[in-house]
């Protein structure tokens, strides 16, 4: 994954709502306005955090009738998670000295 991406990922995880937003899509795929009812935040930011997770590829949507349906992305968590285990390896590796 490029460098870029990685930043735009860990930046987009820099904010409480779109954490919870990818919470809330551990449940499956759901429409923005279902989503929105879960926060105390308009539909409107809802959507602009959703815009910032599908540019940080960490969410997809789907057309589903005349809504979208937004879920995670299961190649950029996996590419997330990857970075991740780096530095779990480090300190799991650290730990044993």
């Amino acid at each position: 994954m490029l460098t870029y991406q990685r930043g735009a990922q860990l930046d987009a995880l820099g904010d409480p709502s779109r954490r919870a937003i990818l919470g809330r899509l551990l449940n499956g795929p759901q429409p923005v306005g279902e989503l929105a009812r879960a926060f105390p935040i308009s539909r409107p930011a809802v959507s602009q955090h959703l815009r910032i997770l599908k540019q940080a590829q960490l969410v997809i949507d789907q057309p589903a009738g005349n809504r979208r349906l937004y879920e995670l992305n299961p190649g950029g968590v996996k590419a997330l998670r990857n970075y991740f285990d780096r530095f779990w390896a480090h300190a799991a590796t650290a730990e044993d000295d």
